[in-house]
């Protein structure tokens, strides 16, 4: 697809091979006209005749039309991690093309960290500067957790850098002694999520907000957590174009004076900006406490424009399965393990929850364990019967344990799901073995548990902690299988249709914005995902191999690349 703007001041209209709408009055067509961004008519070339002179284009011919993709739950992070160290079980491909290899041993690990380390000296960073790696899970390592030993083979010596490794689920870091001691982390420190050796010496790994704060203070949020740039707002969108994706959150944001100004120079940017923008400000260990977050945020909606919205809450309970800090109900970790983090205690959530919702804006919670989202939902619950809102549209993030009852106390509550079915792919062997056992792992992302119940269902990526994506969503959804090849919970399956509709028409309505995409239909925007197939026609283990060949945003043409 040849990469050119469309004059979106007169009527064009795209003919191509098949243009699936996910609208039941008219599912398919084989041309769309755009007036204005919006989409004017969809149907036959004779139709479009209605509006008056066309331009017929037809670089499309060949290729399929879908509404754009859209990412409900993900982090602009994955445009900007890339300047640190992929340090990932998975190889992964970063936004200039290049493949990054996977990592199959701890001893691979470090030798890309010694590496690293070697070019920083090169080019004259000196050893104040840290080294940062990110894409890390010692869930893959047959139990061999790294610690501050591990990270003594990158630099055995005194005047070594500062090491700092994000885990791939952003819970958890490591670091090495030198950054440790910087931090003031020591024998003596009495926090949360502190690791310790066998001697009660920090070992070097620390889980959670609490813990991990205090390294951020010393050298600031690093890894998926550094602030915005304007670089990785480019390279989001480019990665967003190569996935189909037109709209995607950015599901946690300071929204700072700073990051306002990047991301509306963004938005406003018609030759930069390739995708539309939904940040979500950060309700949980911030510097606002909930009476001022809520002002503030609401207060942002006079700044929204078509590209960027604002008015989204993230708030947050627990942490990650796989790192041990998702609050479970009984029986708890398979393994023994000693039950998560309250990232947020419930009390506390509750209140702050209270105090968004009366605002008016639309609140998004992580729970990934079940106990965490019965307590969400138990919260919630009293919050509404305090202050009814009909259709508020709270979202439950992750929600990777939810089971059938608790979805039908979401229904009955106006409660959204989206569910993280990539998560069966990376992680689900390992909740199978190691964290849940086969009974519970086979029911994590319960898809059809929620569409049965009636919730409104959207699935997601969280990129960077897996690859930004939908069709492999969809392939997730749809097949639910393991790299051991396990099938988990093949009753839980979507059909291709219904995963379709959990990554366009399913996030839109999560995120308030059904009446304006989600699917091909006039009066909407002119938002499109430009594939190589039609992912009804090839068979579920290809649906993650179908071709992107670009995006239409607002009627404006990009390609893939």
């Amino acid at each position: 697809m040849t990469e050119h703007a469309t004059d979106t001041t007169t009527t064009t209209v795209f003919a191509a091979r098949r243009i699936v709408t996910l609208e039941p009055g008219q599912p398919e067509a084989t041309h769309v006209a755009v007036r204005d961004g919006r989409i004017l008519a969809v149907g036959d070339q004779a139709r479009m005749a209605a509006w008056g002179p066309f331009t017929l284009d037809e670089r499309f011919a060949d290729q399929v039309l879908l509404p754009g993709f859209v990412e409900g739950h993900c982090h602009l992070a994955e445009g900007g991690v890339w300047r640190d160290v992929y340090l990932g079980w998975h190889e992964r491909r970063g936004p200039d093309g290049r493949v990054w290899p996977a990592l199959r041993s701890m001893a691979a690990v470090v030798e890309r960290l010694r590496e690293a380390d070697a070019r920083m000296a090169a080019a004259g960073l000196g050893a104040d500067v840290p080294l940062v790696g990110w894409g890390f899970d010692p869930i893959y390592f047959g139990g061999e957790r790294m610690t501050v030993r591990t990270l003594d083979a990158v630099d055995e010596s005194p005047t070594a850098r500062p090491i700092v490794i994000v885990h791939a689920n952003v819970h958890l870091l490591n670091a090495n002694r030198t950054m440790l001691a910087r931090a003031g982390i020591d024998e003596h420190i009495e926090v949360e999520g502190v690791g310790r050796l066998d001697d009660g010496t920090p070992d070097g790994e620390l889980r959670e907000p609490a813990a991990m704060y205090l390294v951020f203070k010393h050298i600031g949020p690093v890894g998926p957590m550094a602030p915005l740039s304007d670089g990785a707002l480019r390279d989001f969108g480019r990665i967003a174009c190569r996935a189909g994706v037109t709209t995607a959150t950015d599901l946690v944001n300071k929204l700072t004076e700073a990051d306002l100004a990047r991301l509306e120079a963004y938005a406003d940017d018609d030759d930069a900006c390739r995708v539309r923008l939904l940040p979500a400000f950060q309700a949980f260990h911030g510097t606002h406490g909930a009476a001022a977050g809520a002002d503030y945020v609401a207060g942002l909606h006079r700044r929204s424009r078509e590209r960027l919205r604002y008015g989204l809450v993230k708030m947050m309970l627990d942490g990650s399965i796989q790192g041990y800090s998702a609050r479970l109900r009984w029986p708890g970790y398979v393994n023994g393990a000693a039950n998560g983090i309250w990232v947020t205690a419930p009390a506390q959530y509750e209140a702050d929850f209270e105090t968004y919702h009366r605002a008016g804006l639309t609140i998004h919670t992580h729970t990934n364990g079940d106990e965490a989202s019965e307590a969400a939902i138990e919260a919630i619950e009293r919050v509404l019967a305090r202050c009814p809102r009909p259709g508020h549209r709270h979202t439950l993030q992750h929600g990777q344990m939810i089971d059938r009852a608790q979805f039908r106390r979401m229904a009955a509550l106006g409660l959204h799901a989206n569910l993280f079915p990539n998560h069966l792919w990376y992680w689900g062997d390992a909740h199978h073995d190691m964290t849940l056992g086969p009974d519970r792992a086979a029911r994590m992302n319960a898809c059809r548990s929620a569409l049965d119940a009636g919730v409104t269902l959207a699935i997601h990526s969280d990129a960077p902690v897996t690859p930004l994506g939908p069709l492999f969503s969809v392939w997730c959804a749809v097949n639910r299988v393991t790299p051991a090849g396990r099938v988990l919970g093949a009753g839980e399956r979507l059909t291709v249709d219904e995963a379709l509709h959990a990554v366009t028409l399913g996030p839109a309505a999560t995120l308030g914005l059904d009446g304006e995409i989600g699917s091909i239909a006039v009066g909407k925007r002119a938002d499109f995902a430009v594939l190589a197939q039609d992912p009804r026609d090839v068979s579920p283990e290809a649906l993650k191999d179908i071709a992107v060949h670009g995006t239409v945003l607002g009627g404006r043409c990009f390609a893939a690349g």
